[in-house]
C-alpha cells in the first residue's frame, strides 16, 4: 500500500538479490526482517547496531530496494508493506576513495553526507552505513552524532543509520523521533547465522 503519510512499515521484508544468491549457493535461507519508521508514532529514524556480519548493511539496502520497487509498481519482496511516498532516497554506504579527483575515503564520505544533510526533506528516506568510519573514532562518532541530530531536528526525514558507535544509542533519550534496533547473530552447527 502506498500512501501520503510519512510511514514505512514493512513486514517480513527480504533483500531479493541476497535471498536469490543464498538459494543458488544452497546456504541457509534468507531471514526476513521488519522495518518500521512511522513519524506519527515518533520513530522516523532508527539507529541500527549489531556485530559485523549481522546483516546491518543488508537490512538498510533491502529497505531502500523495497521502497524503490514499491514506487515503480514492481513486486515487493515482503509479506506486507505500507509505504508513504518518498521524494528522494539518499544513501551513504560503502567505503571507497576517488583518487582521480584527489579525494580520500573520508573526503568522499563527508561530501556525500553533506549533500544528504543539505537536500533531504521530510518525505525523503536516508540510509547511512557506518557514517564516520573513515576517520579517528572520536571524530567519527562526533560527526555521526551531529548528522543524526541534524536529520532529526532539521531535515525531519525517515532513515536508518547503521553504526558500531554504541555511544550513539544515548541519542534515543534525547531525540523523540529516534529508535534503536539491534541485529543479532546465532551460531548454528559451526556456522554463524
Amino acid at each position: 500500500v502506498l500512501c501520503d503519510e510519512p510511514i514505512l512499515d514493512i513486514i517480513q521484508g527480504r533483500h531479493p538479490v541476497v535471498e536469490e544468491q543464498l538459494a543458488q549457493e544452497n546456504i541457509h535461507p534468507f531471514v526476513p526482517n521488519d522495518t518500521q519508521l512511522d513519524a506519527s508514532k515518533g520513530q522516523r529514524l532508527q539507529l541500527v547496531t549489531g556485530p559485523n556480519m549481522a546483516g546491518k548493511s543488508t537490512f538498510l539496502r533491502q529497505t531502500a530496494l523495497i521502497v524503490i520497487l514499491a514506487q515503480i509498481g514492481a513486486f515487493v519482496p515482503a509479506q506486507k508493506a505500507h509505504i508513504g511516498w518518498v521524494d528522494r532516497l539518499f544513501s551513504r554506504v560503502g567505503a571507497s576513495d576517488d583518487l582521480a579527483r584527489g579525494r580520500s575515503t573520508f573526503m568522499v564520505e563527508m561530501v556525500e553526507a553533506a549533500a544528504i544533510l543539505h537536500q533531504a526533506t521530510p518525505r525523503s528516506l536516508v540510509i547511512l552505513d557506518e557514517l564516520g568510519r573513515g576517520t579517528a573514532t572520536y571524530d567519527g562518532m562526533s560527526l555521526a552524532w551531529a548528522s543524526i541530530e541534524h536529520l532529526h531536528d532539521v531535515n525531519g526525514c525517515r532513515g536508518l543509520i547503521a553504526t558500531h558507535y554504541h555511544e550513539l544509542a544515548r541519542l534515543v533519550e534525547k531525540l523523540s523521533g529516534l529508535g534503536c534496533l539491534t541485529l543479532k547473530v546465532k551460531e548454528w552447527k559451526d556456522n554463524v547465522v
